[in-house]
């Protein structure tokens, strides 16, 4: 196996003279080395290697907010799917039905029956772009693990009544008409 030192010799690419220049330069270089216990660094190379560092955390970045937006979309697609396939009727509109959204006080109409399922907390309304549906308490609760502020109303346990509190024997229908 010939090196490659001597086929640059034999092709006439460099002399004797050079050879034995480059050889010193490496000697010289060794022995430094040896003697301060640090290697000499090529800054070239270093920069090269920060900015393939740079450019990997740029694309990472990019992937992450690529994957995050996918599975944004994807738990939106899951809960339009789970509206459509559980929602249940309004039926027929004869009641209004009184619900807090936001800052606002929104109604819907509703049958008597729907009505007293929504009191009792087996209906809940979901609000989905803009569109109010009726869906029941287990989709509920699946639907608020993936998004909670779409869930307009889920029936809460009523906290034990104050010892103190003077009003605790009167209590409040849900259902109550003003």
């Amino acid at each position: 196996m010939v090196s490659l030192r001597e086929q640059l010799l034999k092709a006439g690419l460099v002399d004797q003279k050079k050879v034995k220049r480059v050889n010193q330069d490496k000697t010289q270089q060794r022995k430094v080395e040896r003697r301060t216990g640090v290697q000499s660094v090529d800054e070239a190379r270093l920069a090269a290697l920060e900015a393939r560092q740079k450019e990997r955390d740029i694309v990472r970045e990019l992937n992450a907010k690529r994957d995050a937006e996918a599975r944004k979309k994807a738990i939106a697609a899951q809960i339009v799917q789970m509206v459509q396939q559980s929602r249940q009727s309004k039926g027929g509109g004869d009641h209004a039905y009184n619900f807090t959204h936001g800052t606002k006080i929104e109604r819907i109409h509703v049958s008597a029956a729907v009505r007293s399922q929504l009191a009792a907390g087996q209906l809940v309304i979901i609000r989905l772009d803009d569109a109010t549906e009726l869906v029941p308490k287990v989709v509920a609760d699946k639907i608020a693990e993936r998004d909670p502020s779409i869930v307009i109303r889920i029936k809460k346990p009523e906290a034990p009544p104050d010892e103190d509190d003077p009003y605790a024997d009167y209590k409040i229908p849900d259902d109550l008409m003003w």
